[in-house]
């Protein structure tokens, strides 16, 4: 995204919020030896890290919003991938990002600044046409702060603008950048919502994704027209091109776990089967599929929840018309709670409903339903805290929802199958996080 360049400054102005005294570690990050960059030890391994660059090629990054690496103004050299400095603005290779999606990580990577350099690392970004990856994805800023600073004018605060703040909403307790010519280390933590950027040891910023202040910090920058900044749970890392020369390396990322397990991949041990409908285990997956009776179907976690952030995963194989129950209970299969939609397309997926009540709560707007992959895999969260509900599809903010019913309430998860027949859905990766 436009940020400045270095001859005119011309920025929107906002006040980071303050930030407590950050924690220390003991991150090294003087000169690596050569044979150490880009490769991961025993111990990182073992704790699942993975790397993103190998130190030769780019297999698996590519353009955004392109299905290859760009041919101009990125290079492998000497170990380190490069964004190279264009000649004129917007002449270069555009932001590169990640092939895969993540959404629960940790990222760290070494970088190297030139002068009057600025970059950027976003994350949770989604892919749209004709719109920058900026509209979606936050940043940890990368600038060469020294010079930045030096040029600024004297009645602009580069505030929320310089290395390692939360680019446009939040800034660093302090200046911990190395001097241009020296490498630093940047580190990105994203787990249940909860985001943390490090630099060279140093904790920069934290903030909670959908928390009021993060609202309030959001409706106050330049990011408030974007329906979509912030909001994604899963989405690409991308590296930014901004004209300037910085080079990247050590590039590694290790995927968080987080939550319990609701399924345990064998069997329905933990849940209880409520009608004639069809619930079984394959290949690793739990499936619904319609019976002879073609009736409503349950199959309901044992235990009771209140605040949560649920994840799970599922495919439409055949119709597809089902839900996710929360803060419910049965009587044979007439159940009373609420319900996010899962269905076909046009069937308002991700909206809420109340069973043997008040009915549709809250629908999606219809635009975003193409983000309903039928026949593939999908991920839906669902995250309940008090009496606001907020659903994600893919990525997705779906609904966000605040009903006093909800909040004076709790009871079972239970997993739908709807009457009519023909219907049949796998569900995998169940992990329930209570809050």
């Amino acid at each position: 995204m436009k940020k400045y360049n270095l001859i005119i400054i011309s920025f929107g102005i906002l006040m980071g919020c303050a930030q407590s005294d950050s924690s220390k570690q003991t991150d090294t990050i003087a000169s690596v030896p050569i044979e150490l960059t880009n490769s991961l030890s025993a111990a990182e391994l073992e704790a699942g890290w993975e790397l993103l660059f190998d130190g030769n090629t780019t297999d698996l990054w590519r353009g955004y919003n392109k299905e290859s690496f760009p041919a101009q103004g990125w290079k492998v050299e000497d170990g380190n991938l490069i964004v190279e400095k264009s000649l004129k603005e917007g002449s270069g290779g555009g932001t590169i990002i990640t092939r895969k999606m993540y959404s629960e990580f940790e990222l760290k990577l070494d970088f190297l600044v030139s002068i009057t350099a600025n970059s950027g690392i976003l994350y949770l970004g989604l892919e749209k046409e004709e719109e920058p990856m900026w509209h979606s994805a936050p940043e940890f800023q990368i600038l060469d702060n020294q010079t930045a600073l030096k040029n600024a004018d004297d009645d602009f605060d580069l505030k929320t603008h310089l290395t390692g703040d939360n680019y446009d909403l939040q800034s660093a307790p302090e200046d911990y950048t190395n001097p241009v010519g020296e490498w630093n280390t940047a580190r990105i933590i994203v787990q249940n919502g909860h985001v943390e950027h490090w630099l060279n040891g140093n904790k920069t910023i934290e903030y909670q994704i959908n928390s009021e202040d993060w609202s309030t910090l959001v409706a106050n920058s330049k990011f408030n027209e974007y329906s979509d900044y912030g909001q994604a749970s899963r989405g690409h890392i991308g590296l930014q091109d901004h004209d300037h020369k910085v080079n990247f390396r050590n590039i590694k990322i290790r995927k968080i776990q987080s939550g319990a397990s609701l399924f345990n991949g064998k069997d329905l041990t933990g849940w209880t089967i409520h009608g004639t409908e069809k619930w079984y285990v394959e290949d690793g997956n739990l499936i619904c599929e319609s019976g002879p009776d073609g009736e409503y179907g349950y199959l309901a976690a044992d235990n009771s929840y209140k605040d949560f952030d649920l994840r799970l995963e599922f495919k439409q194989e055949a119709d597809g018309n089902s839900g996710v129950f929360f803060h419910s209970s049965l009587d044979g299969t007439t159940i009373a709670g609420w319900q996010a939609e899962v269905a076909p397309h046009g069937h308002n997926t991700g909206g809420i409903y109340e069973s043997y009540g008040r009915g549709w709560l809250i629908t999606p707007d219809p635009e975003k339903d193409k983000v309903l992959r039928m026949g593939e895999w999908n991920t839906m969260r669902i995250q309940v805290i008090g009496s606001k509900v907020t659903t994600w599809l893919n990525g997705q903010k779906m609904i966000e929802l605040d009903d006093a019913l909800i909040g004076e309430s709790e009871g079972q998860i239970a997993l739908q199958i709807h009457s009519g027949g023909g219907i049949k859905v796998r569900w995998r990766n169940l992990s329930l996080r209570e809050l």
